[in-house]
């Protein structure tokens, strides 16, 4: 039951820091939405930061097994490819508001920050999803590709949030084939 309430708090606390930011969200707002007792939360987690973190954790765990999942089977160029279709169907979402990840960045500022950490590493895994696919392409200049692809992700990322969601992921993906074509793949 403990790790109901642990799950009950992070659930909560991922939708509010999601929609109204990490400073903006109060512990006391996390406790009143998801039902759960002061005593448990710090029970669970020794701080606002440390509960932060750990729905940073977990959403970076489920969109990489989500991740894995649509991609699971696919050629490198597909994969590639896919995930810019994932994230323009997460642009399609009705809750879309933006980038948590990015949030996170932009609240704590101060890149020593373990927060800022944190979803920086997550950002570098994207980074490596794009690199480990073109060196399964066989690609040549990998690490400078894969940050092309990942700067065309993250722009249509942010695009979408600062407009509106439309079709940025579609644009982005239409750059990425244009890029993977002149690099000979």
């Amino acid at each position: 039951m403990a790790s109901n309430k642990r799950e009950q708090l992070l659930a909560t606390a991922l939708q509010l820091f999601y929609r109204e930011g990490y400073h903006g969200t109060g512990i006391d707002r996390i406790l009143a939405e998801s039902g759960v007792a002061k005593m448990t939360l710090y029970k669970h987690f020794k701080s606002k930061d440390e509960l932060i973190l750990a729905a940073l954790q977990l959403q970076h765990e489920q969109l990489g097994a989500r991740m894995q999942a649509a991609l699971a089977g696919l050629a490198p160029r597909e994969a590639i490819l896919a995930t810019f279709d994932g994230l323009q169907q997460l642009l399609g979402e009705a809750d879309f508001c933006g980038c948590l990840f990015l949030h996170a960045t932009a609240e704590f500022h101060d890149r020593a920050h373990p927060i800022h950490r944190q979803a920086a590493a997550h950002k570098r895994a994207l980074l490596e999803h794009f690199r480990r696919a073109l060196q399964a392409l066989g690609a040549t200049d990998t690490d400078a590709l894969a940050a092309q692809l990942q700067f065309l992700f993250e722009g249509a990322l942010s695009m979408a949030h600062v407009y509106g969601p439309g079709d940025q992921a579609r644009q982005a993906r239409a750059a990425a084939v244009r890029l993977l074509q002149a690099a000979g793949h």
